[in-house]
This record gives structure tokens, sequence and C-alpha cells, in this order.
């Protein structure tokens, strides 16, 4: 019996150690976990709405990997925010897969960054400035001027893309990307089962160069009850049709960067932003903005000390109903300081021009410390 139990003793350490001796798969090896932590002071002097406070502007951790050699995978969740405003509570940002096997040609599928601008696809921490340019955040599903979800510029679809025609350095020259998505924004389904076609090119005539075109073409729906023009109840699925274009450029050189952009949009809106599950069913629209909008940005990073201090101004307008009458400007400058890659410190003087206010002109200040890990 002694015998026994030691042969069986010594049998399950020869398998133990055979096990830990055994390699775990090459995938899971491929796996990293990142992520970034923005914590911002911000001091407003709007005429009757003054504020000042501390806030966290994100907490996102990503779970990002390889499968083989061909596959991509990224996982994103976004961790403030509540759960009483849907437009802040926690969830998922990205969650997609994407074949890599060849440069001209890959394919993602899943919830990620709508093809639309050069800004969009930007992370918040490496973007530069307090917030994205307000026609993007207007124009391309962050705080969305249809009335839709706020998305972080993602939607739910399938894309292709590529980079091609090499030159005699092997840089490519060309890149195109196009996808297919719900047009209702992140982790929705599809209402009016009509498809939004996105996509965007763009030539790289010199390194760090890119001059480009963007198209979006697609709708907005929910359904519900509104009120149509004869003073009648409807109820059904309301669906909002928007096109939208973007004129692109930027050029990177010796730690500078340089960005500008204009976004045309055509496209009614619903009165009611999407904040909770409860305005999914509020399709009345709001008429007094009309079908249009559009706005341009201009920016230069510049440094001061390279790759430590960086000073920067950008001009951003939007016109939420394509009138003057209806801008809104900002004049910004500040300054960014890099302690290492893991920390940086963002600061920003804002002078605001805001047309639709009683008193148009106000200061806005910004100070945002970040995290990486």
């Amino acid at each position: 019996m002694k015998k026994q139990l030691m042969m069986a003793l010594v049998g399950s350490a020869m398998m133990s150690t055979a096990v830990a001796q055994t390699k775990a798969p090459a995938w899971i090896n491929n796996v990293k976990l990142s992520g970034y932590v923005m914590t911002q002071y911000q001091y407003s002097g709007q005429d009757g709405a003054e504020s000042n406070g501390f806030n966290t502007r994100f907490i996102r951790m990503t779970l990002d990997g390889r499968i083989a050699t061909d596959w991509y995978w990224k996982i994103q969740l976004q961790a403030n925010g509540n759960s009483s405003t849907l437009s802040l509570s926690p969830r998922a940002v990205d969650a997609f897969a994407e074949w890599q096997k060849y440069d001209f040609f890959m394919v993602k599928v899943g919830q990620f960054k709508r093809p639309f601008t050069f800004e969009s696809p930007m992370s918040p921490i490496d973007q530069g400035f307090m917030g994205f340019a307000q026609s993007v955040s207007k124009l391309s599903y962050f705080s969305d001027r249809s009335g839709a979800i706020a998305s972080n510029g993602r939607d739910l679809g399938l894309q292709i893309q590529g980079d091609f025609l090499k030159n005699s350095a092997g840089r490519n020259l060309l890149h195109y990307q196009v996808g297919v998505f719900n047009g209702q924004g992140i982790n929705l389904k599809d209402v009016d089962q009509r498809k939004d076609i996105i996509g965007g090119i763009w030539v790289m005539p010199v390194a760090g160069m890119r001059i480009g075109v963007f198209g979006s073409e697609g709708s907005y729906a929910r359904k519900g009850t509104w009120t149509d023009e004869q003073g009648n109840t409807q109820t059904g699925t309301r669906s909002l049709p928007q096109h939208r274009y973007a004129l692109s450029a930027e050029y990177k050189f010796s730690d500078w960067t340089v960005r500008s952009e204009y976004i045309h949009s055509t496209g009614k809106a619903f009165k009611t932003a999407y904040n909770s599950s409860a305005d999914a069913s509020k399709c009345d629209v709001n008429e007094a903005i009309g079908n249009k909008a559009d706005g341009v940005y201009a920016l230069v990073i510049a440094p001061v000390i390279t790759k430590k201090l960086y000073a920067k101004a950008r001009y951003d307008l939007y016109r939420n109903d394509g009138t003057w009458s209806g801008s809104r400007t900002q004049y910004e400058v500040g300054l960014n300081y890099v302690f290492n890659k893991n920390v940086l410190l963002n600061t920003e003087y804002a002078r605001i021009n805001d047309r639709t206010l009683a008193k148009h002109n106000y200061d806005l200040v910004d100070v945002e410390l970040d995290v990486k890990f």
C-alpha cells in the first residue's frame, strides 16, 4: 500500500512538472493589457452658467492581442460615468477582430471607430487638445448633431481598408477605407434596416503628409411617436437621412503637427438627444436647427523642447444650423508637458464666441493630467 502511494505521488509530481514546463499557447502570450486615466479641471465663464470643478474625463482599459499571425483583436472598456445617464455609463467602446494578412486588403468586423475624418480615429490622450474639434464631435458620432447616443465616434459594422502604391523607398502613397454600419451608435441594433456607407481615401505624397476626402451616406432612426406637420400623432419608425463629407489635410514633421479639416452635413436631427433608453422613442424633429451644419478647424502643435514641451493653438468653428448666427468659435492656445511616456500634463485657454448666447464671449480654462499604463 505504501509502495503504491509512493508511486502515485511520484507520478503526480512528474505530471505537475510536465504541465509547468508546457508553454502557453502563442495567442495567450500575445495578449496585452493597457489603459489610461484622464483627470480634468475646467473653468467656464459663460454668463449665467459659470462653473469650475474637477472631473474624470476618461478611464479606459484595453485588452488586445493576436491570434496566429493574421488576426488582431481588441476589446476596450470605458469605466467612468454612471448608470442613470446612458451616454456616460460604463460600457464597451471597442470590440472587434481584424484580418491583417495583406497590407492592401484588411477586413475588420465588430464595434470600432467609423472611418470618417483624420481626427476621429485618434485616441483622446494623443489628440492633444481638451477635446475633439466641435465639427468632429457633432458630425462623427461623438455627441452627434442627429441626436444619436454618444458613441465616441464608433458604430457596429464591417470595414475593409489598405495601403498600396509603394514608391521607390517602399513607402505607400495611397490609403483607402470603406465600411458598412448600422448607423445607430455603439451597442445598439439597427432600427430602420438601412445601413450607413462610410469611406475615405487619401494620398501621402511625402513622409508625414496626408491629404484626404471622406464621405458618409446613411440615416439615423428611432421607433416611437411624433407629431406631424398637421398636428397629428404618428407612430412607427422615423428615419432621418444623413449626408456628410469631409476634406482633410495633415502634416507631421520634426516633432511638429499641423492639421485642418472641413466637414459638411445635410440631414435633420431629433429634438431629444439619446441620453437614456426612454429617449429612443422620442421621434419629434428639431425643426429650429434645420437640416444643414458645417465646421472647420485648424491646429498646430509645435515643440518648444523636443519630445518634452509643446506649444499649441487651434481655431475651431462649428455652425449647428449652417448659419453665422448659429456659429460657435473657439480660439485656443496652450502648453503640453511630457513628464515621461506614461504621464502627460495638458493646459489650455480658450476664448469662446457663441452667437446663440445673449453674451457671445466668455473664457474657458482646461487643465488635464493624463496617466497611461
